[in-house]
């Protein structure tokens, strides 16, 4: 089995850069062990995803967590230069995908579907799957060779249940990698402990969701009062068991991990194990 790992080449879209982590990075971790070698890809750079910061200066905060991540998994990340929220599926970010997939010579892309609350998360499945068999055509974009054959395509795992709800394929037990996992999450403190911690939906001077009507300045003037966490890599907060045991309780089915079907090109393998489809490739 490592054998087959070794000769495999993963990479993972997200919408925004923690979004592969959520989904991928126990996948990422045992990939990784067995010997392939994986990228993710941030599709925005995320500069509009917290509560007070923006811009440049949170999408390179969420460049260096993004590294961060990559450094604690062994894998390599890559974050594309497109604005948070203003994602659209226009051919000039299809190129951007198609770039990736065909210079990494991916074996296996792993993507959302097109069903999500989020216009950026619902834009990135869509950007790939129109992807999916552009990347072995020789004559679009020929100044990146084309891929002799088609990548297999996988769909995460998620809970929307319209217009089709996810039917899993392959189940990967996440157990021997979960503190990998948990360690990846960690690296992004913007998005963990701050944004996410305060709502994610909030703005300033807004009501909170964090205790009743708080608002949000009063949620961050509690967060300031409280002990300050070691810092590392400037931005980089180290949280202590408690506040890394709020990431496992803030996020589902982190056990097992349902990386998802195939999409419809090419065909799909019904009723697939891990196994068979390596063995596929």
């Amino acid at each position: 089995m490592s054998v087959l790992f070794a000769q495999t080449r993963v990479i993972a879209f997200g919408a925004h850069p923690d979004d592969c982590d959520i989904r991928a990075a126990g996948t990422a971790a045992l990939f990784k062990a067995s010997g392939a070698v994986v990228k993710f890809v941030s599709v925005t750079n995320g500069d509009a995803g917290h509560q007070s910061m923006h811009g440049a200066e949170l999408a390179a905060r969420r460049l260096g967590e993004a590294k961060e991540s990559a450094r604690r998994l062994g894998i390599e990340y890559e974050v594309l230069d497109n604005h948070d929220g203003e994602l659209l599926p226009t051919l000039e970010v299809r190129r951007q995908i198609i770039r990736q997939i065909r210079l990494w010579n991916a074996d296996i892309v792993l993507a959302p579907r097109p069903n999500d609350y989020h216009p950026d998360h619902r834009y990135t499945g869509v950007l790939v799957q129109d992807a999916a068999y552009m990347v072995v055509v020789p004559h679009l974009m020929p100044e990146v060779p084309a891929l002799r054959k088609n990548p297999v395509f996988l769909y995460y795992e998620d809970n929307f249940q319209r217009p089709n709800p996810f039917r899993p394929d392959i189940v990967v037990d996440l157990d021997p990698v979960i503190d990998k996992k948990i360690d990846a999450l960690d690296s992004h403190v913007s998005q963990f402990y701050e944004w996410a911690a305060l709502g994610g939906r909030q703005t300033v001077g807004g009501p909170g969701r964090c205790s009743g009507a708080q608002s949000l300045a009063e949620a961050e003037a509690d967060a300031a009062a409280k002990p300050a966490s070691p810092r590392i890599a400037g931005e980089m907060v180290r949280p202590g068991k408690r506040e890394r045991s709020q990431i496992l309780r803030g996020l589902r089915d982190l056990r097992i991990r349902r990386p998802a079907r195939r999409i419809a090109y090419p065909p799909i393998i019904p009723d697939a194990s891990l196994n068979r489809l390596l063995l596929s490739l």
